[in-house]
């Protein structure tokens, strides 16, 4: 039974001043102790379901004894080895897992840290790669406003949303464009129009940058921030094309989408459009280590090494391709692959789609791909996503809600029984905040 959690604060140190958080403290902040399945604890004694694996990361819940037994297993016979002088039997694994499981083409795996990296080394690589072919020129990096890539300065940079600016100017060279969803929202377009025009405005940006000094646009396939906006059908096939016509590189930011998240292995997958670049994360490792990955094609990977032969790319991180994360990574890719996992979420997927349309009824849009879930909101007032969050959490349901929208990524193992309590709870809290008009 989820209970809702009285006087959290109380179970807090009493001096706080030396942990610098990764958000805002405030008096719904969480001192976590334990989780089993899709279920957490906190030191106050209250009981939550997560209905956001963490942060789209604890795919497999937090009790999958397979990943659990295989970082064990690690730790136990080389936690770390010297990375100036080689590597450990699990990366190598891995990165064949990895390459075997993305789309055809996809021929080579950089193991990283964490998602922001993954993008830093993808911007690396799109830059190397033109520099190589003679065109040191092509240094622009196109991504777009309203999207998300990472925490770091350059992953921040790409990031195209005004709280961010409060850094400062960001690298130099990156230029923002506007996605199909914003189009939509803003300027009317409807939405059999917005793919083609967004795609259009997009080549004109190229254009009136120069082809000859844009290297890549990054873009997220379903934009988290936007409330999980869908690309209209024939979009991302329209990108590849101009990116194709100008030389461009197509990198798609997958640290949300991938690794089953949207019903299949990856979103390229699933709308039918391979990148030059992958840069994938968050549910690699079931949130068991630290993990993440660049995934390359083969005429990026060629500057790197010998056709056919290793390839490397330097300078890199310390715990890059870290022998405990890889294991994690490789018990995680291994589970995913022979564990039924693809039909599981075409089912559950099924399920809560329908909940969640029942529950929204004419308070929000239902935005759905596999496992991912966005709810667009109407009405309510201001930071609407917040408060229908913020309620959720009071009866121990933990989503994420932000500006119009809440959105929802529950775990590969969730039961059909748990959405059920899920959208229950959802259901009560947009009575609360928007009304029980359904």
């Amino acid at each position: 039974m989820t209970t809702t959690p009285t006087g959290p604060l109380s179970s807090w140190p009493s001096d706080l001043s030396a942990f610098c958080f990764e958000v805002p403290h405030s008096s719904e902040a969480l001192l976590f102790e334990s989780g089993k399945g899709i279920r957490l604890s906190d030191a106050a004694g209250g009981s939550y379901l997560d209905a956001l694996s963490g942060v789209f990361v604890t795919c497999f819940g937090y009790d999958c004894e397979p990943i659990v037994s295989a970082v064990t297993d690690q730790l136990r016979t080389l936690p770390f080895n010297p990375p100036l002088h080689g590597t450990n039997r699990p990366a190598l694994a891995l990165a064949q897992a990895l390459v075997d499981l993305a789309p055809p083409g996809i021929t080579a795996a950089k193991l990283v840290n964490g998602g922001s990296e993954s993008i830093e080394a993808a911007m690396r690589l799109a830059r190397l790669h033109h520099h190589a072919r003679g065109n040191p020129g092509k240094v622009k990096i196109l991504s777009y406003y309203h999207g998300y890539h990472g925490a770091t300065f350059g992953s921040l940079s790409l990031t195209g949303r005004p709280d961010v600016t409060r850094f400062g100017p960001g690298l130099p060279g990156v230029v923002h464009v506007w996605p199909p969803d914003c189009l939509e929202a803003f300027w009317d377009v409807p939405p059999e129009k917005s793919g083609a025009l967004a795609a259009a405005m997009i080549e004109r940006t190229i254009e009136a940058e120069g082809p000859d000094s844009v290297a890549a646009i990054v873009m997220e396939p379903v934009i988290h921030l936007r409330g999980m906006a869908i690309p209209p059908a024939d979009y991302l096939a329209r990108i590849r094309e101009v990116c194709d016509r100008h030389d461009v590189l197509l990198v798609f930011d997958e640290i949300v989408t991938g690794f089953g998240r949207t019903g299949a292995p990856f979103a390229a997958q699933t709308f039918g459009v391979t990148p030059d670049i992958l840069c994938v994360g968050k549910g690699i490792s079931g949130g068991y280590a630290p993990l993440a990955a660049v995934l390359m094609s083969e005429r990026i990977a060629e500057p790197l090494g010998e056709h056919g032969g290793p390839v490397s790319f330097a300078p890199s991180h310390t715990y890059a391709a870290n022998p405990l994360a890889a294991a994690a990574g490789l018990a995680a890719v291994t589970l995913y692959r022979e564990g039924g996992y693809e039909e599981r979420i075409r089912e559950l997927a099924a399920h809560t789609g329908a909940r969640l349309r029942e529950v929204a009824g004419g308070r929000g849009t239902v935005r759905a791909v596999g496992l991912l879930y966005g709810v667009k909101l109407t009405g309510g007032g201001e930071r609407l996503g917040e408060r229908v969050a913020s309620a959720c959490l009071r009866r121990g349901l933990i989503i994420r809600g932000q500006d119009d929208w809440v959105v929802l990524a529950p775990a590969f193992v969730t039961t059909t029984a748990e959405v059920d309590e899920i959208t229950g709870i959802l259901g009560e809290a947009l009575d609360e905040v928007c009304g029980a008009d359904r």
